[in-house]
Parts: C-alpha cells; sequence; structure tokens
C-alpha cells in the first residue's frame, strides 16, 4: 500500500489532519475509530456516491467494530437547497444522533457542505468527518469548515463556519470519476498555484497530462500542495476576514456564471472556476497589474488540459454584461456596497482588491460575450 501522507489544518483545539493517499475508505474505521464516543456513525452520501463506495465505507468501519447507517441523497448540485438539508437534519434525528456522535460526509462538494451544515446546526452542533469522493472536495471544499446551501438569491449564501475532526481524502476514488468532473476539480488546483505557488504551476504544466490520465504519484502531490496552501490559509483567516479570500480567485465571475446557468451540468464549479481564473488574469491584464503573456499561459495550460477557459465553452444562453455584474453584486464578497475581486500581479501572486473600476469589468465581459456570439 502506497505511503498515506498527512497535512495538519492548525486550529488550538479544533485542529484536525487530513488525510491522503489511496486505500483510506478502506481503513476508515481505524482512522475515524479514535473519535468515536460509541461503535456508530451516520453517513450522508448521494446515490451516485453510494454505488461506487459506501459498501466499502461499511466493510472498512465493520472492520473496526463501527456500525453505520446511511442516508442517500439525490446527486446534483440541485440537491445543496432547503428541501434536502431538511431531509438530511430529521434523518439525523430520527437516528437519534447526538452531540457526542459523529456525522459522516461521504461524496463530493455538495454532500460534504450539506452533510457539514447539518452536523453544525444539529443539537447546536455535531462533529463530522469529510471522506471526499472528488478531486474538487478533495482539494478544497472538504477542508477549511466552510459548509452551506444555496438558495434562490445565490450560491452558498446560509450557512457556517463548522471544522471537521477528520478529512480523508483517498486518491485511489478518484478513478470512479467521469473525465469531465476530475477536470473540473483540476480547475480548484489550478487556482492553487495561480494564487500563491508559480512553482506548482509550472510543475502542474509538465504534469498536469499524467496527472489526469492516472498517475497516482502526481495525484497525490496534487492533492498534498493543494491541501497544504489551504490549510495554511485557513490557520491563519479562519473566517475570511483578510487572506482566506485569496482562494476565490476565479470565483466572482464562477459564482455569476454559476447563477446564470442555473447550478445545472452546464457549468460545474470548477469549470466555472477555470473560465473564472482566466477572466481574472485577463482583468488583471488590462488593468496594469500583470504582463499580457501571463493570462495567455494560463489560458493555454487549461486548453492543453482539456477545459473549458472561456464564455463561449458554456453552452446555452448567457445574460449580458449587465446581467452578469447584477448576479455578481449578489456575492458573498461584497463589501460596502463594493466587489472585491482577486487579481494578480503575476502567477503565483494573487492580492483581493475592491478598487477594479465597474467599467473595466464591464467591458472585459461585453468583449467576451461578443466573441462569444461570434463563435456560435
Amino acid at each position: 500500500m502506497s505511503r498515506i501522507e498527512t497535512v495538519a489544518v492548525a486550529l488550538g483545539a479544533r485542529s484536525y489532519d487530513i488525510r491522503i493517499g489511496p486505500g483510506l475508505v478502506a481503513r476508515a474505521g481505524a482512522e475515524i475509530g479514535p473519535l468515536l464516543a460509541r461503535p456508530h456513525v451516520a453517513v450522508i452520501t448521494d446515490e451516485t456516491v453510494a454505488a461506487h463506495h459506501l459498501d466499502a465505507l461499511r466493510a472498512g468501519l465493520a472492520a473496526s467494530g463501527i456500525g453505520c447507517t446511511a442516508l442517500a441523497l439525490p446527486p446534483g448540485e440541485a440537491t445543496k437547497g432547503w428541501e434536502q438539508l431538511r431531509r438530511a437534519v430529521e434523518w439525523l434525528l430520527d437516528e437519534r444522533v447526538e452531540r457526542r456522535d459523529v456525522v459522516v460526509a461521504l461524496g463530493g462538494g455538495v454532500i460534504g457542505d450539506l452533510a457539514g451544515f447539518a452536523a453544525a446546526i444539529l443539537r447546536r452542533g455535531v462533529r463530522f468527518v469529510q471522506v471526499p469522493t472528488t478531486l474538487l472536495a478533495q482539494v478544497d471544499s472538504s477542508v477549511g469548515g466552510k459548509t452551506a446551501i444555496n438558495t434562490g438569491h445565490g450560491k452558498n449564501l446560509v450557512g457556517a463556519f463548522h471544522q471537521p475532526s477528520l478529512v480523508l481524502a483517498d486518491t485511489g476514488a478518484l478513478s470512479t470519476l467521469p473525465a469531465r468532473d476530475f477536470l473540473a476539480g483540476y480547475g480548484e488546483v489550478v487556482k492553487y498555484g495561480l494564487l500563491g505557488d508559480a512553482d506548482f504551476f509550472e510543475w502542474l504544466e509538465g504534469a498536469g497530462p499524467a496527472l489526469a490520465a492516472g498517475d497516482e504519484a502526481a495525484r497525490i502531490r496534487a492533492v498534498r500542495r493543494s491541501c497544504e496552501m489551504k490549510a495554511g490559509i485557513v490557520a491563519r483567516d479562519e473566517t475570511e476576514q483578510g487572506d482566506r479570500a485569496l482562494l476565490n480567485l476565479g470565483h466572482t465571475f464562477c459564482h455569476a456564471l454559476e447563477a446564470a446557468t442555473g447550478y445545472s451540468d452546464r457549468l460545474l464549479h470548477g469549470e466555472g472556476v477555470a473560465v473564472g481564473c482566466a477572466l481574472a488574469f485577463e482583468l488583471s491584464a488590462r488593468l496594469g497589474l500583470c504582463s499580457q503573456e501571463e493570462p495567455g499561459r494560463v489560458r493555454a495550460h487549461l486548453r492543453a488540459m482539456g477545459m473549458k477557459t472561456d464564455l463561449s465553452d458554456i453552452p446555452g444562453p448567457l445574460p449580458d454584461a449587465d446581467g452578469l455584474l447584477a448576479l455578481m453584486a449578489q456575492d458573498k464578497k461584497v463589501v460596502d456596497g463594493r466587489l472585491r475581486f482577486v487579481l494578480a500581479r503575476g502567477i503565483g501572486r494573487a492580492f483581493v482588491t475592491s478598487d477594479v473600476p465597474p467599467e473595466a469589468v464591464r467591458g472585459l465581459l461585453d468583449e467576451a460575450l461578443a466573441a462569444r456570439a461570434a463563435s456560435a
């Protein structure tokens, strides 16, 4: 068995480990057992993930004498809303989950966010363990304690900061992902290089194809480095008062595009992040913050990986520039009515600013939409 690697998230009494490597679902009992006051957990998953991984998780827990009950919700972003949150909380209460118990979130970002929020509000907070099964969840959403649901007003607007007690990132689970879902998660991996580690981005430019093709060592390295960067930022700024906002590189554009496409499979979150990163670098170049070559380098790597890079890659209708700006205005990153953008002085040199002329954003979107129309 490959060596399991550990990244620590240093948050004082609420510190926890991220365990990374293949086979972690099969040894879930040994990993989770020390957290338990009694040998039982409640698992929240979705139907697609359950078909791939729930039996293995049950067996991994049973090997250490731990029983489990499980709720499988419908797959997809639409699950991350009031209806399924209510269903999850009522199920946890029906299962008599106590405050000293542990809820296990088995799945991608949707399940991690929803199950984590359910744990946060159940009995004013019960512990939970993240078992992320997608690349996006392993490198981003499972780490850092952000839990939330979407509403008609926007994405992740109702939620809580509730740190997990443990994250088990089983890289073997990534082999069950469709190629599109894997590449969507890769959008978040690229983001880490772009925001703070130019050497990591350069490594990805070389190793990306092997990573996508299934190279286990490359996958472990990419997940570990992404988690190291996020853990460091979260330890410095748990509730996003400063540095943590850097993790939103590409997300101001992304969340508007997700809302415009109805949180549907027209645009997966990681795809929106990739398009958003390309737009953020283009905006940075237009504002004279970085060289004109940097946006081209970002797009070249995304294209080389077969990823979405431009608005023209998004199928179906989109609002005009003013419509997209209106969606951005609902974003959580608005402070005193002003949008906060993550821009860059170069690859690996991102920073947060509210000093972005709205006309520059509108001009960028107008041009991107015009290019989209021309390519239709």
